[in-house]
């Protein structure tokens, strides 16, 4: 079977719905708030995304290691269909299926983790209170001076799944979703972090328990990305009941001979 568009969102959450965790961004992505920014591909049962949301467009692919031979033809049919400039979420073993159309750069090594373990939240004395789209020039400053290099987007606001602490009249700590969709009960924790001059308090498992208190009202599956060598996040999200899942690069991809500016999806 070729690869094929496909428009059903049905179809894809019945095929992504047999691994939630492991497609929980996908998952999230079939809600209204996502689905106008998203373009999705099948080959079989294998599916793999294209979220254009952001720039540059992102392209997820993960597949249990049984499927990642039938997911490495749907991306090598894919590759010559995708922007030349694009970043990458990959399972072990997919690259290869990209490499004659893109030079990739990576991977940087990232784990999947799930919360498994809810009792322990209870551990933690959670704090923070929800923030609003009125709270963005505060979000904004705390992550110039904490998280220079993160993914938020400021949409994320009107979900309601951001908890923020104050001190001082400031924000100085934050816990948010990148993707939340009580349609398909699965939230994915994002743009976590704390102001460098009160690391170490605690403040961190705090929030994060806050949120994911809040979290567990409307979704089945907390699930989040974190660097394979970001020691300290570990041993908090394991603290707070997370456990490894599954390992998967991320990549920016570059079409090969490609210069200049960026292209738009051909999707």
């Amino acid at each position: 079977m070729p690869v094929r568009a496909e428009h059903d969102r049905a179809v894809l959450a019945a095929l992504l719905g047999r691994d939630p965790v492991l497609h929980a961004y996908q998952l999230g992505d079939l809600d209204d708030f996502f689905w106008p920014y998203t373009s999705w591909f099948r080959h079989g049962d294998q599916v793999a995304l294209l979220y254009h949301g952001v720039n540059p467009p992102t392209l997820l692919a993960f597949g249990a290691p049984a499927y990642v031979d039938e997911l490495a033809v749907l991306l090598a049919d894919l590759a010559p269909m995708l922007p030349t400039r694009l970043y990458a979420h990959l399972s072990p073993g997919l690259t290869a299926a990209l490499a004659p159309v893109f030079d990739l750069d990576g991977p940087a090594a990232h784990l999947k983790m799930a919360l498994t373990d809810p009792a322990r939240l209870a551990r933690v004395t959670p704090v923070g209170r929800p923030l609003s789209a009125a709270d963005l020039p505060q979000l904004r400053a705390l992550y110039a001076e904490a998280y220079p290099g993160n993914w938020f987007d400021p949409r994320m606001l009107h979900t309601g799944q951001y908890v923020g602490v104050d001190d001082g009249g400031a924000l100085v700590a934050v816990a948010g979703v990148h993707v939340w969709s009580p349609t398909y009960r699965v939230a994915a924790l994002g743009n976590v972090t704390t102001h460098p001059r009160l690391r170490g308090r605690g403040l961190g498992a705090a929030v994060v328990a806050a949120l994911c208190r809040r979290l567990r009202d409307s979704v089945e599956h907390v699930t989040l990305n974190v660097r394979a060598d970001n020691v300290a996040a570990l041993r908090l999200y394991e603290r707070l009941g997370f456990t490894r899942v599954a390992d998967y690069g991320e990549y920016t991809l570059t079409g090969r001979g490609v210069s200049g500016a960026e292209t738009t999806p051909g999707v």
